[in-house]
């Protein structure tokens, strides 16, 4: 038996593979992509695998067409499994419009069951199955051809071992009854809205220290304008300007070319090519109603979360993800702790379904006083407000 990897370069080929594949309830998937000197991923390689079939496929091939293998990403009656998947998804998304339906993640699953914070691979394979992968070919430039047999082989490891995975751990998630609280998180995964940026909203990811009206709103045109470039000539964002090019245009607003000279970074200067379109954007901000300007929650300035709090909460998370065996990431971020610290009804996940069940209504009882911290024995429990009865 011939046991050398191949690649699929031929459409009829893939749709052989395709009609293997459409006979498991599950398929594993993995893409290897390039995006350096792009905005959007370049597709390079798809791999997939479920029960002993894995087939690695080469989208870069002239003679294939991948319509069947987009079909089978849309059959609603095969999950498909990714680890760490949403820039998997965010290519085919970007290829067809669509997102592969339905999903599971195991790298979402082991936050879930356990397994730390945002799990490696690797670390699964050691896990579940005692295996300890190559990863020499982690670095490779996937869109050079021809490809060797060990780096196909390296590329198909990766679904080979995937499926097998996920059966483990749909059996553990079932067992522990904690199949729902993925599915919450999953769902998050499925919402195309998620790979589909909103240009206006671009300013939103910026590092920003002023929070001046006037500086908000010139900057919001400014990022939206650097997405829709890097959009339009598949470019990466920083190519066109970086962050703090952004930031200083916003503060400074230049009205002329000559005072470009004085912006970091800016490409070029004064004489720079780009300057036309950034003098435009910057009035056209200024013609912007004030209505329009972007809208500031009251505690977007982030006001101080009371520290004795914060502390105590934190405490209590650590407390609860180690008795639950759930990373700390996943039922509760740093922002939801403040958020919880500063407002009791504050408008975040912690409050909200399984994590307010597991960890929000503890929390507001520790915050009003009607259960306490204490250690005993090195361990921290939690006893109620006349310190007699035992919570947990």
């Amino acid at each position: 038996m011939d046991n050398t990897p191949k690649l699929i370069t031929e459409t009829s080929d893939l749709e052989n593979a395709m009609k293997t594949l459409s006979e498991f309830n599950s398929i594993a998937v993995d893409t290897e992509f390039i995006r350096e000197s792009t905005y959007y991923p370049k597709l390079c390689l798809i791999q997939l695998a479920a029960g002993e079939h894995h087939f690695a496929v080469d989208p870069l091939s002239e003679s294939i067409e991948l319509s069947s293998l987009f079909q089978l990403l849309q059959n609603q009656n095969i999950v498909k499994v990714f680890h760490a998947g949403r820039q998997d998804i965010e290519i085919f998304v970007y290829l067809t419009g669509n997102v592969p339906n339905p999903i599971f993640d195991t790298q979402i699953a082991s936050m879930v069951v356990g397994l730390g914070d945002q799990a490696g691979y690797d670390k699964l394979v050691q896990h579940y199955l005692n295996i300890d992968i190559d990863k020499s070919s982690r670095f490779t430039d996937w869109s050079v051809r021809p490809l060797s047999d060990r780096q196909i082989k390296y590329a198909l490891d990766d679904v080979i071992h995937l499926s097998k995975i996920y059966h483990l751990m749909l059996d553990e998630l079932t067992k522990n009854e904690r199949l729902s609280w993925l599915n919450e998180e999953i769902s998050a995964l499925t919402q195309l809205s998620l790979y589909k940026p909103n240009p206006d909203d671009a300013w939103k990811k910026l590092k920003i220290r002023s929070y001046n009206s006037d500086f908000l709103n010139r900057l919001k045109h400014l990022a939206s304008w650097r997405e829709k470039r890097a959009m339009t000539k598949n470019m990466p964002k920083n190519r066109i300007a970086r962050d703090e090019t952004l930031i200083d245009l916003a503060g400074t607003n230049p009205k002329t070319a000559s005072k470009f000279e004085i912006i970091r970074g800016f490409p070029g200067g004064s004489s720079g090519k780009l300057v036309p379109e950034v003098l435009q954007t910057l009035a056209n901000a200024e013609q912007t109603p004030r209505e329009n300007w972007p809208k500031i929650k009251a505690d977007f300035r982030r006001a101080k979360a009371p520290t004795a709090t914060l502390e105590l909460l934190r405490v209590l998370l650590k407390h609860i993800t180690e008795n639950e065996k759930i990373a700390p990431k996943l039922l509760a971020s740093s922002e939801d702790l403040e958020a919880l610290a500063k407002d009791d009804n504050a408008d975040i996940k912690l409050l909200k379904g399984w994590r307010r069940e597991l960890f929000g209504n503890t929390a507001l009882k520790l915050k009003s006083g009607e259960i306490a911290l204490t250690i005993k024995n090195n361990k921290i429990h939690l006893i109620s407000d006349n310190n007699t009865k035992k919570v947990n």
